[in-house]
C-alpha cells in the first residue's frame, strides 16, 4: 500500500502543480466575489466570476500542454519497427 501511495504521489503531484500554484489566485478571486456579493454589486460579481473562469481555463491549458508533452516524449521512445507477435 505504501508503494502505491508513493507512486500515486510521484505521478499526481507534478500534474497538480498548476493547481497548487494558482490556488492563492483562486482564493483571492473568490474572496473578492464574496465581498462583491455581500455589497450587492452585480458588475463586480460578473467581473470576478469571469476572472476566476479565466484562471481555471489557464490551469486546464497548462495541464493539457503538460500531457501533450509527456505523450510526445513517450511516443518518441516507442520503437517504430516492432515485430509482429507471430514472428517470434
Amino acid at each position: 500500500m505504501a508503494r502505491i501511495r508513493a507512486l500515486a504521489a510521484a505521478v499526481l503531484l507534478p500534474l497538480l502543480l498548476p493547481l497548487q500554484l494558482a490556488q492563492p489566485i483562486l482564493k483571492f478571486r473568490f474572496a473578492r466575489l464574496r465581498a462583491a456579493r455581500a455589497g450587492g454589486d452585480r458588475g463586480a460579481i460578473s467581473i470576478e466570476l469571469a476572472l476566476a473562469v479565466i484562471v481555471v481555463v489557464a490551469i486546464a491549458g497548462a495541464i493539457i500542454v503538460l500531457i501533450k508533452g509527456l505523450a510526445s516524449n513517450v511516443e518518441s521512445k516507442i520503437p517504430g519497427d516492432v515485430p509482429a507477435a507471430n514472428n517470434t
